[in-house]
């Protein structure tokens, strides 16, 4: 199995900077893909609602949601499978549960796709 693993969420005046990382570890040969995913406020963790943030492809292209572009900067750590996102001139729209997820290869033909347990990010205006 694998697990991700958030941190660094917290609370900030608007205008702040925050940078979360996201440690992946156990069984992996290979992550393919890596993405951030806002929870919106009131959503209660419906999987349904979250809304793709930023995120890492397998050929180490990044991809941004148009609201984000400018302000965050998404990036992995290979060698420690570790993925980022540094979070300027935030906002509080901003404000939501951040949710990494991964596309997984473990070798001998197994593959693991899941969510970690989410960091909370609060802008406070």
């Amino acid at each position: 199995q694998v697990q991700l693993v958030e941190s660094g969420g917290g609370l900030v005046q608007a205008g702040g900077s925050l940078r979360l990382a996201c440690a992946a570890s156990g069984a992996i040969a290979t992550i393919n893909a890596m993405d951030w995913y806002r929870q919106p406020p009131g959503t209660h963790r419906d999987i349904h609602q979250r809304e793709l943030v930023a995120g890492v492809a397998s050929d180490s292209s990044t991809h941004y949601a148009d609201s984000v572009k400018g302000r965050f900067t998404v990036s992995r750590d290979h060698a420690k499978n570790t993925m980022y996102l540094q979070m300027n001139s935030l906002k509080p729209e901003d404000t939501g549960l951040y949710y990494c997820n991964a596309d997984v290869d473990m070798g001998h033909g197994g593959t693991w796709y899941g969510w970690g347990q989410g960091t909370q990010v609060t802008v406070s205006s």
